[in-house]
C-alpha cells in the first residue's frame, strides 16, 4: 500500500501509525506549492478531495479521511494492538476518541492556518479550542494514553494535532497533562521515524 502524505499534515498520523504496525508501506510526498507528488502524479488525479491522507490500497482502491485510514492501518495487523477489537465497546471509546480529535480538535485548528481567515474568526477559534482542550487535559490526567496503558492509531492523532499548537501561536504548556503527554510520544521510536521521513526533525 501507499500512503500519500504533506509533511506535518494530519496525514502524519497515518505515518506513524503505519510505522506503528509493522506492516509494508510506501509513501509518496505532496507538495504544498505545485500539488505535484513525490511520485509524479497532479494530486487532484489521487484523490479528487484535494487533500491528505490518501491510502492506494493493494488492490488499487483509494481510502481517504484520517479517521477511516487509521482504523483501516490497525486492523491489518491487529497484534500491533493500535485498536480494540471490532465489536467490543473498547472499539467504540476509540471511534469515539477519533471522532472528538477530528472534529473538535482537528477542524477548530485549521482556520488558524488559513491566511483568508480573518482575526474576529481566529479569536474565537482560539477560543474554542482552548475549551477543548480543557477537557482534554481533564479527560487525560495522568494516563500514558488515550485509551490507558495502550498506544493506539487515536494517540497517532492526536500527537499530530497538538505539535500544531506551536505554528498558531497557542502554548500547549498551559496544559501540564498535554504537555507531558506530547513529550513523552515525542520520544516513541516510530514517531520519531516518522517524523524523520518526513523532515520535521534531524
Amino acid at each position: 500500500m501507499k500512503l500519500y502524505y504533506m509533511a506535518g499534515a494530519c496525514s502524519l498520523a497515518s505515518h506513524i501509525g503505519l510505522y506503528e504496525s509493522g506492516i509494508k508501506f510506501e509513501t509518496a510526498a505532496l507538495d504544498r506549492k505545485t500539488r505535484r507528488t513525490s511520485d509524479g502524479q497532479e494530486f487532484n488525479q489521487v484523490n479528487s478531495k484535494g487533500y491528505v491522507p490518501a491510502l492506494r490500497l493493494d488492490d488499487g482502491q483509494l481510502l481517504t479521511e484520517n479517521v477511516a485510514v487509521l482504523l483501516y492501518i490497525a486492523d491489518r495487523n491487529p497484534a500491533a494492538k493500535l485498536a480494540p477489537a471490532a465489536g467490543t465497546l473498547e472499539r467504540y471509546r476509540l471511534i469515539e476518541w477519533l471522532g472528538f480529535i477530528n472534529s473538535e480538535i482537528h477542524k477548530n485548528f485549521s482556520p488558524l492556518f488559513n491566511p483568508a481567515a480573518g482575526e474576529e474568526t481566529k479569536h474565537y477559534m482560539r477560543g474554542n479550542l482552548a475549551k477543548r482542550l480543557d477537557w482534554l487535559d481533564t479527560a487525560l490526567g495522568s494516563k500514558t494514553f488515550l485509551m490507558g496503558d495502550t498506544f493506539t492509531v487515536a494517540d497517532a492523532y492526536l500527537f499530530t494535532v497538538l505539535r500544531w499548537s506551536a505554528q498558531v501561536g497557542i502554548d500547549v504548556a498551559k496544559w501540564a497533562n498535554l504537555k507531558r503527554y506530547h513529550a513523552e510520544l515525542a520520544k516513541r521510536p516510530h514517531v520519531v521515524s516518522a517524523m524523520k521521513a518526513e523532515g520535521l526533525s534531524k
